[in-house]
């Protein structure tokens, strides 16, 4: 008889993928070395934790939960288009914004189709792009960042989606304004351009592309954005997408039903009428980015200059070695091998206390190291 072989009958796209590897957990680190008080500082999540009126309206939900949420999220869509003065009908609600890159994908590519993305680029896009089966196209980074030239010269007319990251995960560069605009601009009418703005609100106001209000002049044009990041709900996994009407309307027919469950839906709307907790989340980042860069130059460290809630340090071919000594000192950080940055460790953001931590165990590695 015939054996069963799983592998065989699966897309090849699928057979080609590595699973997702996230941030190592505080609880995994725990269990394999045997120590506690870990720091975890490397999945780019909020330290301050959620909000108050998070927390309140959670509790006040909970005895809710036997019932399915609003399919539709009419009330969070409500809310989001009057603070970013967008149309509900432009929204697409997911469970993060993971959950709509890959709606964006499901939605507009197929194996005849080409992506395009930046080296050192968020590992999603690849991902879902080979799930698909259709071809990726990884086009060299530029200082670490997107090389707008070079993807716009990569086009074809078997391209159907660009992915740009702004700012970028894991290098954390930046797209000015200006260059972004031009770039979309640029793009034919037969491409995506997907703005992945994960890191949006760690951004300067004064430098935020008006990325929102292109939508009207470029309909070939969606935003996503999530709360995981600066709104502290990375463990409920809430994110959204703005786009032309008609794109949203695609999305929203092969979206999941309750895609988005009733206390991240819940969770979101308190969110975003805690202002106070996002502006002091976005302060907290800015003093410790401040923090961490003065303490890389004091160390002869060199690293990414950063608008995202972390950082990556170029240790050197001894990377890799600095993370497993950091992890038996209790810090967790992110290790970007796989991103193409083998001599790159990923450093999330968070309290002082935590960064002071991280700080005392690389100063003890590099004092052991010299003693050895």
């Amino acid at each position: 008889m015939q054996e069963f072989d799983a592998a065989s009958l699966a897309l090849p796209g699928i057979r080609e993928l590595q699973p997702y590897q996230a941030g190592k957990p505080i609880e995994e680190v725990e269990r394999e070395l045997g120590i506690s008080n870990i720091i975890k500082l490397a999945s780019n999540e909020n330290p301050l934790g959620v909000s108050s009126l998070v927390k309140e309206a959670l509790i006040n939900k909970v005895n809710g939960l036997a019932r399915y949420p609003d399919a539709n999220g009419f009330y969070l869509k409500q809310a989001l288009a009057e603070k970013f003065a967008v149309k509900a009908n432009q929204i697409t609600l997911g469970n993060g914004s993971n959950d709509v890159l890959e709606l964006l994908a499901r939605t507009y590519v197929t194996n005849h189709h080409e992506v395009i993305f930046s080296q050192h680029a968020f590992v999603v896009y690849p991902l879902v792009t080979k799930a698909i089966g259709a071809k990726p196209v990884a086009v060299p980074a530029k200082d670490y960042g997107h090389d707008l030239d070079a993807m716009l010269a990569a086009v074809t007319d078997k391209t159907r989606m660009i992915f740009v990251a702004n700012p970028n995960n894991p290098t954390g560069t930046f797209l000015p304004t200006e260059a972004l605009e031009e770039f979309i601009a640029q793009v034919p009418k037969h491409v995506l351009v997907v703005l992945d703005e994960a890191y949006y609100e760690y951004v300067p106001s004064e430098v935020r592309a008006p990325s929102l209000a292109w939508i009207n002049e470029y309909p070939n044009l969606v935003v996503t954005r999530t709360f995981s990041k600066a709104y502290g709900l990375a463990g409920l996994r809430a994110g959204y997408a703005v786009s032309n009407a008609a794109v949203a309307d695609l999305m929203n027919r092969i979206r999941q039903p309750f895609n988005m469950n009733e206390l991240a839906l819940t969770a979101a709307m308190a969110a975003l009428q805690d202002e106070a907790f996002l502006q002091h989340s976005i302060q907290v980042n800015a003093e410790g980015m401040a923090q961490i860069t003065a303490f890389c130059d004091s160390h002869g460290l060199s690293y990414i200059p950063s608008h995202g809630n972390f950082i990556t340090i170029r240790f050197g071919g001894n990377a890799a070695d600095v993370y497993q000594k950091l992890l038996l000192k209790g810090v967790i950080v992110r290790p970007v091998a796989g991103y193409e940055l083998p001599e790159h460790l990923r450093v999330s953001i968070g309290l002082p206390e935590e960064m002071a931590a991280f700080y005392r165990a690389y100063d003890e590695i590099v004092a052991e190291a010299q003693s050895s």
